[in-house]
């Protein structure tokens, strides 16, 4: 038995709309196989659909070319900050510093590993008690670190502290334009089983040949299982699909 495939790509959610209304406006309302007010809400519905495709796409673009860049930061200051406790390490290993010059930078005097720096939020941390800490350490008149000084791991840390919060800015955004989209599917999915309803119910009394021919001008799409043939014995009721 033939049933009805409504749209489940956003493409073929804006076809069945774009059909839709070009009906509503070529028609007179009374020639019209659906109601006026459905014909309102397509007016209404598709404009929003299409700004809220559109701006998901932007927002999804701009993320993944801000991407790059946020991940060359990234990788700049792990660089810097793991040579810096590498400088420090190697400089108490040669008897230059006391290992309790660790302890400046929350580190453990006896540990000699680079602490964790595997997330973003991690190399923040970091970041920031080797600053505080050199800070310290020149309060108290203390030889500076150097190559890399602190300066310099200071210049990467605010850099891409300040790319870390607008690349949070840009996914926070690229989220709520996907639950906009997402809402706007529904809002069509809805819509659009709507019109094919009573485009259907217009036409029902139509021979079957006719039937099918007249709803194929509003768009409407009925597939056939295996070995069944093409010609259309009843209009099937609606099977909601969503993406």
């Amino acid at each position: 038995m033939p049933y009805r495939r409504l749209p489940n790509t956003d493409c073929a959610r804006l076809k069945a709309l774009d059909v839709a209304l070009n009906k509503g406006k070529e028609l007179p309302p009374f020639k019209l196989a659906f109601k006026q007010g459905t014909f309102g809400r397509i007016k209404s519905i598709l404009p929003s659909y299409q700004h809220s495709l559109s701006e998901h796409r932007n927002s999804y673009n701009l993320q993944i070319e801000k991407s790059r860049e946020y991940q060359k930061h990234l990788r700049k200051l792990r660089l810097y900050v793991s040579h810096f406790i590498q400088v420090v390490n190697m400089a108490i290993q040669r008897g230059e510093l006391p290992a309790s010059t660790r302890q400046y930078f929350d580190i453990d005097k006896d540990e000699k590993k680079l602490p964790s720096l595997k997330t973003d939020l991690e190399l923040l941390e970091c970041s920031r008690k080797l600053i505080e800490g050199e800070k310290l350490r020149r309060m108290e008149g203390l030889t500076n670190i150097t190559n890399p000084t602190i300066a310099l791991v200071k210049v990467q840390y605010e850099k891409f502290l300040e790319i870390y919060y607008s690349q949070d800015s840009l996914i926070k955004r690229n989220q709520k334009a996907q639950e906009n989209l997402n809402e706007s599917r529904k809002s069509a999915d809805i819509l659009i089983q709507q019109i094919w309803n009573e485009v259907e119910n217009t036409f029902k009394d139509l021979p079957e040949e006719l039937k099918r021919e007249k709803a194929s001008e509003y768009g409407i799409t009925y597939v056939f299982r295996k070995n069944e043939s093409g010609h259309l014995d009843h209009f099937q009721p609606a099977r909601l699909v969503t993406s």
